[in-house]
């Protein structure tokens, strides 16, 4: 009933509901940012208290970018069968609870059910798919916008949260900061319940620009479980599934898994303090947000497989340096700039490429199927940082892998096909 009287208060002044729903969805795609984010930030504090090697840590993280990558193919599944708000309400309350249950957590096995297995399910119910499931529902105008700002919400989750977890765990200690992400989710899961809708057709109305004469949509068929599978079975054929899927599993490995898990450790060995370090991150996010944005503008009129050949070139050479910019101020604030610009521009090229590859009605699972491969990455550089750190007493040659595996990608992503010729292979 909220939501009706709502969006009627609201076409008065001439506001479609689907704002109203991109603005959840956007705050729902913030926490679960946050939720992946976080641990990264708890590395030090659990393994000052509990004694657990940065190794052991690694492999709990690890395990969480696994299971948010694998479930991505999935969750386009799930939220057509069981409607986007269920599902998104579903995931904010996993995500709390797994959060709040590590609050009386003991041992390194509570530690990888919590926050590697559960959280890795919960964030992985709507993973990446659900902001494309939204701007293709709610809007026919400004649909590339909202993709847009949905995608950049990972950039502000980390700009939000870092930055106070770490002065919480300064102050506080470890279990404060979880407070923050509990709040926001249980906020998410409210708002959901509230107002959340699967369709305009549900609110009687028309999505955002259509056509007010033209006929409604139909419903979409209930998806079946073997559609994932299907597909991958004939993108696989495709030679350039193979090239986006492993440029895009060393995009994961040089991002989430490395600087996203690992910076704020990186930074203590060289004396600086989780504070400023978490601000480091918060700073490559808003140049995150501001690259994303302009990585879209430009995929839109320049050939996606030179931006990307450009994209992880210069990542490589920025991961390369950073062992080098002696971890001052200054040297860390160009680092930031340098990649944060960097951080996902990656993926609208990388949708693009999908898209033209496979064509529109296949892209979105033959995507999910390209980001598993993007949170493998992060799971193999999650762990082998941290195993690197605790055998070697460095993170640098996880750098240096991470930044010639870069240099690798950039190389092979002009080995993509002309679309036609994929299309057929896949025809």
């Amino acid at each position: 009933m909220l939501a009706s009287r709502l969006a009627v208060v609201l076409q008065r002044h001439g506001i479609h509901y689907a704002w109203v729903i991109a603005a959840i969805t956007f705050l729902a795609m913030l926490v679960t940012s946050a939720a992946l984010g976080l641990p990264g930030v708890l590395m030090q504090p659990l393994a000052v208290e509990f004694g657990w090697s940065v190794r052991d840590l690694s492999s709990v993280f690890a395990t969480r970018f696994a299971l948010y990558g694998l479930l991505g193919p999935f969750a386009a599944v799930i939220l057509l069968r069981y409607g986007v708000s269920r599902v998104v309400a579903l995931a904010a309350a996993v995500i709390a609870s797994a959060l709040l249950a590590g609050l009386v957590m003991r041992n390194l096995g509570q530690a990888f059910v919590l926050w590697g297995i559960v959280l890795g399910m919960g964030t992985g119910l709507t993973a990446m798919v659900l902001g494309a499931t939204v701007a293709n529902r709610w809007f026919v105008q400004h649909k590339g916008l909202v993709m847009g700002l949905l995608a950049g919400s990972s950039a502000t989750g980390q700009l939000l949260f870092l930055p106070v977890a770490a002065w919480l765990i300064a102050q506080y200690g470890w279990r404060w900061a979880l407070l923050p992400v509990v709040v926001a989710s249980v906020i998410v899961l409210v708002l959901v319940l509230l107002f959340m809708r699967d369709s305009p057709a549900q609110m009687q109305l028309a999505p955002y620009g259509a056509d007010p004469a033209a006929a409604p949509a139909a419903p979409a068929p209930r998806a079946s479980w073997s559609l994932p599978f299907s597909t991958l079975a004939a993108a696989s054929r495709v030679p350039a599934f193979w090239i986006l899927a492993g440029t895009f599993f060393i995009c994961g490995l040089s991002t989430n898994g490395l600087i996203q898990t690992h910076f704020i450790s990186l930074c203590g060995d060289y004396g600086l303090g989780p504070v400023p370090a978490a601000s480091v991150l918060a700073m490559m996010g808003i140049f995150d947000l501001v690259g994303t944005t302009l990585s879209g503008y430009l995929s839109d009129r320049y050939d996606s497989r030179k931006l990307l050949f450009w994209y992880y070139g210069l990542r490589g050479l920025s991961l390369f340096w950073l062992p080098y910019s002696e971890f001052t101020v200054a040297g860390l604030s160009l680092f930031a700039v340098f990649y944060g610009l960097d951080w996902i521009a990656t993926v609208p090229p990388t949708v693009k490429l999908v898209a033209s590859e496979f064509g529109p009605e296949r892209a979105a699972l033959v995507f999910g199927w390209v980001f598993a491969a993007h949170q493998l990455g992060a799971a193999v550089a999650a762990y082998g940082a941290g195993l690197a750190r605790s055998v070697l007493s460095s993170y640098s040659p996880a750098l240096f892998v991470a930044g010639a595996a870069c240099l690798v990608a950039a190389a092979a992503v002009l080995w993509v096909r002309k679309p036609a010729v994929a299309m057929r292979a896949v025809g």
